[in-house]
């Protein structure tokens, strides 16, 4: 029987279609992008819409990206990260989303070859730790060739 693959983190991504997207908000009057979601108000000081969250509506993110900055986590993160024993050092980066222009953090997938700032990512969806029948998974970046 197939394990159950379950978001370790529910409704920060989709991967219903097939293609992983992070999933955020937008400010419908001036478009301003958020990630994790906000569903308080537009933060953006040059917007002229409503301040009372009125006009934020859920948005799926790009998902390609830019390498803006990267390092390596050499030691095992604290609760409530939950890290396979042993621990296994990864890479996190920084990427710049393609369409809105912002940077979102990210672990990159394990084995990848050699980063460079401005290399191309993109999304993909990999098990982050597995419990009992079940592969919690989230997003992780993938460079592209």
């Amino acid at each position: 029987m197939p394990r159950e693959r379950r978001p370790a983190v529910a409704g920060w991504f989709t991967s219903a279609d097939g293609a992983v997207r992070l999933v955020g908000t937008r400010c419908v009057s001036c478009g301003t992008p958020y990630f994790p979601r906000n569903d308080l108000a537009c933060r953006n000081p040059g917007c002229t819409g409503p301040r009372d969250g009125s006009e934020l509506e859920e948005h799926t993110l790009s998902p390609r990206g830019r390498v803006w900055s990267f390092t390596d986590s050499r030691y095992r993160p604290p609760p409530p990260y939950v890290s396979p024993d042993p621990f296994v050092p990864f890479t996190i980066a920084a990427v710049e989303l393609a369409a809105e222009r912002m940077v979102v953090l990210g672990q990159v997938v394990p084995g990848h070859p050699p980063l460079e700032v401005g290399m191309e990512v993109e999304l993909t969806e990999a098990t982050l730790y597995a419990e009992d029948d079940t592969d919690y998974t989230t997003w992780m970046w993938s460079p592209l060739p």
